[in-house]
Order: structure tokens, then C-alpha cells, then sequence
């Protein structure tokens, strides 16, 4: 190159070009590109002004929801409402994929006990918060419960907890045994609660979402 020859950047390429040029050289422009980039932190990004990546670079860089994203890909039959609701859970990236032996566990609740198994919950609550399950924490997990049995099994979460106790629910991600115990103490106090107001049990979600509602109107929830 002529020393008066303008240098070219990312933008001055095809992707035909970048496809074509040794990775070396092609990583050093798009690192150029993202420090041009970053001086213009204030200007929102288009496609007009950012440099066009080649699809396989931006394929490589896309992993959203793979295992899902392959399956609805892939689709070829009618559509019905599991169908539509799997999209749903995609593009709201809540789709929580749970192993057979999972499934197996919850299904031992059958929808007409009316007594707690403390043991078995916990074993259940172990597989559904553990780090591995993708997509379900505390709150999902005991709505998982509520629908297997609304008998025995309440939904905890933000609004309900805070009308129950007057304060956030917090806990650890990684200590389960501890959320565990929140949500065994909490059923405690609802049943009670259901017990000394006269309300079936299975009332208790709806009336203490809408209590809060009406009366903490004014108090913002976190992630809501």
C-alpha cells in the first residue's frame, strides 16, 4: 500500500472479502471497528453506522435458546396451543426444559393428597432450583407445585411474600436449602393464615395477590 493511499476499514470490506481474508487480519479490523464504536456511545447503533458482520460470524455469536430454537425451526406440521405456547416461552426466553427424572417426581404429587410430603417437596425443589435447570427459580418452582396440587402447594412470590411478612423476598441463588426452607415456612403461614381468616387454601394465591394490589399500590416491586 502507498503511503498517501487512505487505509480502509471494516465498512470499505464485502463480506465476500472478510470471508476470504486470514482471520488475523479480519479480527483486527472488527477490533478497530468496536473502538470506533465505543467513542460513539451516545449515538444509537443502526445498520446504517455499524460495520455488517459475515454470517458466520454472526451465527457463531447467536445462541439463543439453541435446543428450542433448532426444534421450532424445524417444524413442519400444523400449529395448535402447546405450539403456540413453546413460541410464546421462546420469544419471552422463560422456556424451561425439565429432565425426566424431574418429572417423574413431581408427578408423584397426586392431585389428591392434602398432606405436605416435606421430604419429597424438598427433593423436587433440589432438581428444579439446582444450577444446571435452566430458567426456574423459587417463584416458577412453586407455581410448578400450585397447578400439580392447589391443595397444599402456594405460589410465593414477590406480591404475596411482601403482604405476608411486610418486607422483599430475598435469597441466595446457589443456597438452596435455604430457599427451600423460605418456601416450607411460607406454606406454614398461609395455611395458617387461610385457617384464621376462614379462606380455602387453594384462595390463597389470588387473595393475597389482590390484597397487595389494592393496598401497595404505591410500593414498586423489583422485576416486575
Amino acid at each position: 500500500m502507498k503511503s498517501n493511499d487512505k487505509k480502509r476499514s471494516l465498512s470499505d470490506f464485502t463480506p465476500k472479502e472478510l470471508k476470504e481474508m486470514p482471520l488475523q487480519e479480519s479480527a483486527d479490523l472488527f477490533g478497530e471497528a468496536i473502538v470506533q464504536n465505543l467513542k460513539q456511545v451516545n449515538e444509537m447503533k443502526t445498520i446504517k453506522n455499524v460495520p455488517v458482520m459475515p454470517v458466520e460470524e454472526y451465527e457463531l455469536l447467536y445462541n439463543y435458546q439453541p435446543e428450542l430454537t433448532s426444534y421450532l425451526n424445524e417444524l413442519d406440521t400444523d400449529f395448535d396451543q402447546d405450539m403456540i405456547n413453546q413460541i410464546v416461552l421462546w420469544k419471552i426466553n422463560r422456556y424451561a426444559k425439565i429432565d425426566n427424572s424431574t418429572l417423574q417426581l413431581i408427578n408423584k404429587i397426586k392431585k389428591t393428597d392434602r398432606v405436605l410430603n416435606i421430604e419429597l417437596t424438598g427433593e423436587i425443589l433440589l432438581k428444579l432450583l439446582c444450577k444446571e435447570q435452566k430458567g426456574i427459580r423459587l417463584p416458577l418452582a412453586s407455581t410448578i407445585l400450585r397447578f400439580r396440587n392447589r391443595h397444599i402447594y402456594p405460589i410465593i412470590d414477590q406480591r404475596a411474600y411482601r403482604f405476608v411478612y411486610g418486607k422483599e423476598l430475598k435469597y441466595s441463588l446457589t443456597d438452596l436449602n435455604k430457599q427451600i426452607m423460605i418456601y416450607l415456612d411460607y406454606i406454614s403461614d398461609v395455611k395458617k393464615i387461610c385457617e384464621e381468616l376462614g379462606i380455602e387454601f387453594y384462595h390463597a394465591d389470588s387473595f393475597l395477590y389482590t390484597m397487595d394490589r389494592n393496598y401497595n399500590s404505591e410500593f414498586k416491586l423489583k422485576g416486575y
